[in-house]
Formats: structure tokens, sequence, C-alpha cells
């Protein structure tokens, strides 16, 4: 399903010249950051478009439409917002507690070896001042609901947070070292602490708590 925010203004030196009008220019943009939620992102400039960012899925691309005189700055900083926004889309659409289970099996195969096997996985709506939690004993993990149209690589790091600690219990060295696996944990910790600062929350354990 399209996503379609209004965007700013778009920039005010052209990087790419203006064609006729409701023509296209494309791009194949690498975006390691997000290379596991799709498999490439094709960016089309068009000059009929004048300030409204779209993308949308079609097969195993994701394509973005931009304005045609939208800057390489705004270019790039648009197309890590859409893929964000569809991301979250899907996360809120698709993973139930069965989804989020198998979910939990694969990251935990891919980052982990299997050896994280957690007994279940499901989502509560009792934990608003924090994201996810573990009881080692029972192999239970519980996810908050608030996590719920975050974006994929968001919900990701909180299962892989939570499948860590089936092996760890506390946020040793030990613990971080296990998470150094996953590209995207930096990132995820910094949207999630950005959520935190804005609504007053509790901070995030640190990264190097002893």
């Amino acid at each position: 399903m399209p996503a379609d925010p209004s965007s700013g203004p778009a920039g005010k030196t052209p990087k790419t010249p203006a064609r006729s009008a409701g023509s296209h220019q494309r791009s194949a943009v690498a975006h390691p950051a997000r290379a596991a939620a799709t498999s490439a992102v094709e960016v089309r400039r068009s000059t009929r478009r004048r300030k409204s960012v779209t993308a949308y899925r079609e097969g195993d691309r994701t394509i973005v439409l931009i304005p045609a005189r939208m800057s390489q700055a705004e270019e790039r900083r648009w197309v890590g917002v859409m893929l964000d926004k569809l991301a979250a889309q899907e996360s809120k659409r698709h993973l139930g507690d069965t989804e989020l289970g198998e979910r939990a099996a694969r990251l935990s195969a891919q980052y982990f070896d299997g050896r994280a096997r957690p007994a279940s996985v499901r989502w509560v709506t009792n934990q608003n001042t924090r994201w996810g939690s573990c009881t080692p004993a029972e192999g239970s993990i519980r996810l908050s609901h608030r996590l719920q149209g975050m974006p994929e690589y968001v919900v990701d790091y909180v299962l892989l947070h939570e499948l860590a600690h089936l092996l760890v219990p506390g946020h040793g060295p030990d613990f971080w070292r296990l998470l150094e696996a996953y590209p995207r944990t930096e990132r995820a910790r910094g949207f999630l602490e950005g959520v935190v600062a804005a609504e007053g929350l509790p901070r995030l354990p640190a990264a190097r708590e002893e």
C-alpha cells in the first residue's frame, strides 16, 4: 500500500536537470542499513511531482517516487524515511503472536546459531515503560504492544535483545557481544532512544553496562 506523507519544499539547487513534463528518471540506490528489508531500492524522479514523496513495494524492489528537483541529500533522507514507514506498516499489519514466534526462531538461527529457543513469544499490553521482557526460567519472551507499527528492524532488535537474555541473563559485556552480530543494533537503539526522549520514558540499558 503506497505511503504518501507530505514533504517539505524540494531543494533549491537542482542536482538533476529537469526534463519535459511527466518524464521520469530512474536510479538504483544502495542503502546498506536497510538491505535486509528489501533487496533493491529504485528512486524515480518526476517533473510532475512537486513536493510529495511516495513509496511502495513492487515485487522484490521498493520504488520511491520523488520530485525531479530534489537534492541528493534530500533524496537520501526521504528514501530512509519512506523505507522506515513501509517497514512499520508491514510490521503492524503482519506480525501476530504466531508470526512473532516464527520471527524469533529465524533471528535466533541467523544470529545465535539457534541456541536461543524461547518456549513462547507474544505481544502484551501491560508493558508501558519497557519494550520487552524475558523470563529465562520459563523461556518466555514478551514484547510491548507499543512496538507494533515501529520499523521492522526495531522489532527485530528488541526480539534479539530478549533472545540474548535466554543465553546471558544480565547486561554485561558477554550480553552486548551477542548483540554485536546484529548490524542494526545501534540504529535501532537510536530509534528507541528518540521515542524514550519524546515520551519521557526510562532510558534503555547502557550498551556497555557492566
